[in-house]
């Protein structure tokens, strides 16, 4: 059991890199290696296909509506950004963007915010240094912010489900540090991004989603996280063997790889309701704060990047150091508090 297991995740982490079929249709991917990985651990059965299936409804329906209302708002929401933007200062217009969408996406979910997002800096006039970093910081902001809730993003959901808690479990677990980060972000944006007059910036794909795209788009998010619950369902008996005697620290720096691979799925694979509450808040922190380095480590980031031709290289510049620093300040505060 144990070596097909450990087959089945490096499938899962590497291929979507080395095979590009995969890596443009990872949704339905991941559902085959997660009902593999039920199968391998012989722990699929009647009541978990019925959890799987009932587990992405509320993050699926969040993102259609909110795909929805954005096409439908997307022009009116635009001219109040532009106008507002030339009465404000661009700066601290700006940093309050960034704290916003962070706060809202868990709500609105990380993939609408990332795409209202693009559309903001599509439609500013900036130089595309600062656009970059704007949008970095923005993913980091959203990141963090969308774990409050189920319907945020996908490590949320699959977090809440495979700990069987409630709607606000991880509002009240991690909702003041959150809240503070991207708080934080949002002050380190106002003196870090300074435009450049007469730059070019981003050249973005804005134009607005179709209503097939919409609703592929939240079939994706359904087949995702049910392939997610199918995966942390088959990967619990590996993680209550190997994962559950680690220090928290340790788990919190191993995580790091958050930042090349997509922390949902490592989510959805070390996540054990066996573990105390102190090794849960190292281990979804460690996620969620390295999973902004890089493109692949979020969704908000790769929707970002892709629509406005974000190299991996520019990412990392900025993005590699400035979430190192912040692994480095939570882990001394984790430290303190413990």
């Amino acid at each position: 059991m144990t070596a097909g297991l450990i087959i089945i995740l490096l499938l899962v982490l590497f291929l979507p890199f080395v095979v590009k079929p995969i890596e443009r249709n990872l949704e339905p991917f991941l559902f085959v290696m997660g009902f593999l990985a039920a199968l391998v651990s012989g722990v699929f059965n009647g009541e978990l296909f019925v959890h799987a299936l009932k587990d992405p409804i509320f993050i699926t329906l969040a993102v259609l509506i909110a795909g929805l209302l954005f096409k439908w708002l997307k022009k009116p929401i635009e001219g109040a950004i532009l106008k507002v933007s030339h009465k404000m200062d661009i700066r601290l217009f700006l940093a309050i963007i960034i704290v916003v969408l962070g706060l809202l996406s868990s709500l609105i979910t990380a993939i609408i915010a990332a795409i209202v997002l693009v559309s903001i800096v599509s439609t500013l006039s900036l130089d595309r240094k600062t656009e970059i970093r704007a949008v970095i910081l923005a993913c980091f902001s959203i990141g963090l912010g969308a774990v409050l809730t189920p319907v945020g993003e996908p490590l949320s959901t699959i977090t809440t489900n495979k700990l069987n808690e409630n709607f606000f479990y991880l509002f009240q677990l991690i909702g003041v540090e959150v809240i503070v980060a991207v708080l934080a972000i949002g002050v380190v944006a106002f003196f870090v991004l300074k435009p450049i007059e007469g730059d070019s910036g981003l050249d973005g794909d804005n134009q607005a989603e179709g209503y097939s795209e919409i609703i592929i788009r939240s079939f994706k998010i359904y087949l995702f996280v049910m392939g997610l619950t199918l995966l942390g369902a088959g990967y619990e008996p590996l993680v209550n063997q190997y994962l559950l005697h680690l220090q928290p620290g340790a788990l919190y720096w191993i995580n790091m790889i958050s930042a090349v691979l997509d922390n949902a799925t490592l989510a959805a694979a070390e996540i054990s309701s066996s573990m105390s509450t102190e090794t849960i808040r190292f281990l979804l922190l460690g996620l969620i704060i390295s999973g902004g380095m890089l493109i692949p480590g979020n969704i908000p980031n790769i929707i970002s990047a892709n629509k406005l031709g974000i190299t991996s290289k520019e990412w990392a510049k900025f993005g590699a150091p400035f979430g190192l620093v912040m692994m480095v300040v939570f882990f001394i505060y984790l430290l303190i508090m413990g």
